[in-house]
C-alpha cells in the first residue's frame, strides 16, 4: 500500500510540473508558441556541390540535408546520374528514409530561339522533366525562359562568368526583337501546361536570366498564360536593381522561394554587391500569406559543412507565418 501511495504521489508531481511551468509563461510567450508556424526549409543539392568540378552525388546531398536538420531537398536535375525510373525510385526511398520531402526539381531549358525546331526540342525536354518530377512525387519544378546566347567568353572567363559580370544582361539576337522572344517563350510554356496539369506539377518560372531577368518580364509571361499550373519560383539573389519593388511584384505569385546565401563571399563577385535582407523578405512573404517551402541555394566560398547550417539557422529565424 505504501508503494502504491508513493507511485501516486510521484505521478501527481510529474503531471503537475508542466502545468506549473506553463502557468509561468506570460501572454506574449504563449502567443508566440501558438500563433505562428515556421515555413519548411529545404536545400538545393548544388549547395553541397558548390560548382567545384564533378557534380557531388545526390545521395550524399540527401544524407547531409538530413544530418543538418532540413525539412526537404530540392534536386538539381543536371546533378542526377540518370532519369531512369529505377534510379528515381531509389532517390525517393532514400529521401523518405532520411525524413525529407523532395520538394522541388530545378531544371534547365531555353525557349528563346528563332528556330522552331529548337523550341520544340525544349518543349519536349520540359514535358519529360515534368514527368520526372511526377515519378519522384515532386510538386513543383523550376523553369527558365532561356537566354539570347549572345554572351561570349572573354580571356580566361567563361561565358557564364561574363554574363554575371554583366549582371545577367545580354543583347538581343540581330534581326529579332524582345517582343518576338516573349512570344516564343509564352507559346512554348503554354504547350507544357497540359502535361503539368496531368501530372499535378506546378511550373515555377524563375526570375533568372534572359527574358526572366526582371519581375516585369516574369509577370508578362505568367499573366499571358494565366494558368494555375504556372506560378513563380522567387529567387532572392537574382535582382541587382530595384530589389524591393521587384520582389514585391513577384511575392503574391510565388510557389517556391529559392533563398541565396553567400558566406565566405559570393562565387561570382557581382553578387557581393547585393544585400539580402531576410528579415524584410520574411515580412513581405507573411504579408502575402506565403506558407510554402524555402529552398536554400548556397553560393558562397565557405565550406558547405559550416556555411549550410548557418544558412539554415538564418532562414529558420526569418520565415514564418501567422496562424489564424
Amino acid at each position: 500500500m505504501k508503494r502504491r501511495s508513493l507511485l501516486k504521489s510521484l505521478t501527481a508531481a510529474s503531471l503537475g510540473a508542466p502545468l506549473i511551468g506553463c502557468s509561468n509563461l506570460n501572454s506574449t510567450e504563449k502567443s508566440s508558441l501558438t500563433n505562428i508556424k515556421h515555413n519548411p526549409i529545404g536545400v538545393s543539392t548544388y549547395s553541397f556541390w558548390q560548382f567545384n568540378g564533378r557534380e557531388t552525388p545526390i545521395e550524399y546531398c540527401i544524407d547531409k540535408a538530413s544530418e543538418f536538420g532540413f525539412d526537404g531537398i530540392e534536386l538539381l536535375l543536371i546533378q542526377m546520374e540518370s532519369e531512369e525510373n529505377s534510379y528515381l525510385q531509389k532517390l525517393k526511398k532514400r529521401a523518405f528514409d532520411s525524413g525529407l520531402d523532395i520538394m522541388g526539381l530545378s531544371t534547365h531549358q531555353s525557349f528563346v530561339s528563332p528556330d522552331p525546331d529548337k523550341r520544340k526540342e525544349n518543349i519536349e525536354l520540359t514535358k519529360r522533366q515534368i514527368e520526372v518530377a511526377y515519378s519522384l512525387g515532386i510538386p513543383t519544378i523550376r523553369i527558365n525562359t532561356g537566354r539570347w546566347g549572345t554572351t561570349k567568353p572573354q580571356g580566361d572567363k567563361s561565358e557564364f562568368d561574363v554574363l554575371m559580370d554583366n549582371k545577367g544582361i545580354e543583347t538581343v539576337i540581330d534581326g529579332y526583337t524582345e517582343d518576338e522572344g516573349f512570344k516564343w517563350v509564352i507559346d512554348s510554356i503554354e504547350q507544357c501546361i497540359p502535361t503539368a496539369e496531368k501530372c499535378g506539377v506546378v511550373l515555377g518560372l524563375e526570375n533568372h536570366w534572359g527574358l526572366g531577368l526582371t519581375s516585369g518580364g516574369v509577370m508578362r509571361i505568367v499573366n499571358a498564360i494565366n494558368s494555375p499550373w504556372l506560378s513563380v519560383t522567387l529567387d532572392t539573389g537574382n535582382f541587382f536593381d530595384n530589389r524591393e519593388k521587384q520582389l514585391s511584384e513577384l511575392a503574391p505569385h510565388t510557389c517556391l522561394i529559392q533563398a541565396k546565401t553567400y558566406f565566405g563571399g559570393a562565387k561570382w563577385p557581382a553578387f557581393n554587391q547585393i544585400n539580402i535582407d531576410y528579415t524584410s523578405i520574411g515580412k513581405l512573404m507573411r504579408e502575402n500569406n506565403y506558407k510554402g517551402y524555402i529552398s536554400l541555394e548556397f553560393e558562397g566560398n565557405e565550406d558547405a559543412n559550416s556555411a549550410v547550417p548557418k544558412s539554415l539557422d538564418l532562414l529558420r529565424k526569418s520565415f514564418y507565418y501567422n496562424l489564424s
